[in-house]
């Protein structure tokens, strides 16, 4: 059990970011509740910045105002309006530690200030600036940040789109030089796969960046994909835990994301991941020349639809190809119309999209240094008489594309098959 840390026999403070999500903070109840285990935290002598989400629904109704006022998503106004969610929060916060007996102070994201571009509802941060915090935390106080929000060189409200509350509370951590930074969530840390779908599916106790990233990447919502991205790059270490036990963050009952030289015994697969959000695109007949590939996929890039797995076969006689890609499917028809558009400059004979598919991925840092993984996979697959789609692979991933009637099956059988069951 990590307490305050030792240092020539000294106890020395550790400083914490501690980050709530909007399910942890839904109600007044659940913010007294969050004030209780920060408490628990200053009271073994840490000084502690807290970051906060909109309680639950509440950036729903806020989005939802904006549209009907006119705006949507870009717009400074539409950012000065969802930021509000925050805002209430956090004040919220501080006033319940106050009245708990702790100093705190709430802060918005300009008041720090957290400097993003300009790019508003999808703004990335630039720098922020420490000397406010430190001083907060030097009075004793700790400091309530407003998640999700900057400003830009104008000097106006930014958002940093959804989860972007993960994200401020990482580059927080790294910029204050934190101990420690512990997202509190619904759920006790990172499972190996969907609990849900998996019942046997267990706890991870230390995951790499790595693998993190990737199962972010392919459909695990424990964490925000912007912010494994930004922990890895300045090597915070994230802790992931829930709001809804007694525990706290200096008593390490959650997942530890780390470096892959801190798990000595590596696991040859970590996870098996599930990701619904997928849709097929095929183009079919089209011609085997230099540069199709640009105007197929670059119209896609410039509408900002992104696009995933691809996979090209060439006829016998070489004169012709099939490509077959994914997009995500909420942009399967901006995709479809994008490339329709283009059907004269590129010359397909047939389009076929086809949005039941689902790509199951095993995940592990261990495939590195083992071969058969991808052999496991596909032969598994084969005796559930699962057909595979499309293929795509990493240093230490591997996806399929399956049809979606099969993807509970999959995901419980791949999980089975490499010994990820619990005990």
């Amino acid at each position: 059990m990590a307490r305050t840390m030792q240092k020539n026999g000294q106890k020395t403070v550790q400083k914490i970011v501690q980050k709530f999500g909007g399910t942890s903070v839904a109600d007044i109840d659940r913010i007294k509740a969050v004030a209780q285990k920060i408490k628990r935290e200053v009271d073994l002598g840490h000084h502690i910045v807290v970051v906060v989400s909109a309680m639950s629904g509440e950036t729903n109704k806020l989005v939802e105002f904006a549209r009907q006022a006119g705006q949507s998503q870009g717009s400074p106004e539409y950012d000065s309006v969802v930021a509000t969610g925050e805002q209430v929060t956090s004040g919220l916060l501080a006033i319940c530690l106050q009245t708990i007996g702790v100093a705190a102070r709430s802060w918005l994201g300009w008041q720090i200030p957290i400097r993003t571009d300009g790019h508003h509802g999808r703004a990335r941060i630039g720098t922020i600036e420490t000397d406010n915090l430190d001083a907060c935390l030097d009075a004793g106080e700790v400091a309530i940040v407003a998640g999700f929000q900057g400003r830009d060189q104008a000097g106006r409200i930014t958002t940093l789109g959804r989860g972007g509350s993960d994200t401020t509370a990482v580059a927080i951590a790294a910029a204050i030089g934190a101990d420690r930074c512990d997202i509190y969530t619904d759920v006790d840390g990172v499972y190996t796969s969907d609990p849900r779908i998996v019942p046997a599916a267990r706890k991870i106790d230390r995951i790499t960046y790595e693998e993190m990233l990737e199962m972010a990447s392919l459909g695990a919502k424990v964490l925000q994909t912007r912010s494994v991205e930004m922990a890895m790059k300045h090597g915070v270490r994230v802790q992931v835990l829930s709001s809804f036990d007694d525990m706290i963050g200096s008593d390490w009952p959650g997942t530890l994301l780390v470096d892959e030289e801190e798990i000595v015994e590596k696991q040859l697969v970590s996870g098996v991941a599930l990701s619904r959000d997928e849709a097929k695109i095929t183009l079919i007949a089209v011609p085997d020349s230099p540069g199709v590939a640009a105007k197929v996929f670059g119209p896609l890039a410039e509408q900002g639809v992104n696009v995933d797995m691809i996979v090209q076969n060439i006829s016998e006689d070489g004169r012709q190809t099939d490509i077959t890609f994914t997009v995500p499917r909420g942009d399967i028809d901006s995709a479809v119309s994008i490339i329709e558009a283009q059907r004269g400059e590129i010359g397909y004979g047939r389009l076929a999209p086809d949005a039941t598919v689902v790509k199951i991925s095993v995940v592990g840092v261990g495939m590195r240094t083992h071969a058969g993984v991808a052999l496991k996979m596909f032969q598994t697959l084969a005796e559930k008489g699962i057909n595979i789609g499309v293929i795509s692979t990493s240093e230490i991933k591997i996806s399929v594309l399956i049809a979606e009637e099969f993807a509970e099956l999959a995901l419980r059988t791949l999980h089975a098959a490499y010994d990820l069951d619990a005990a």
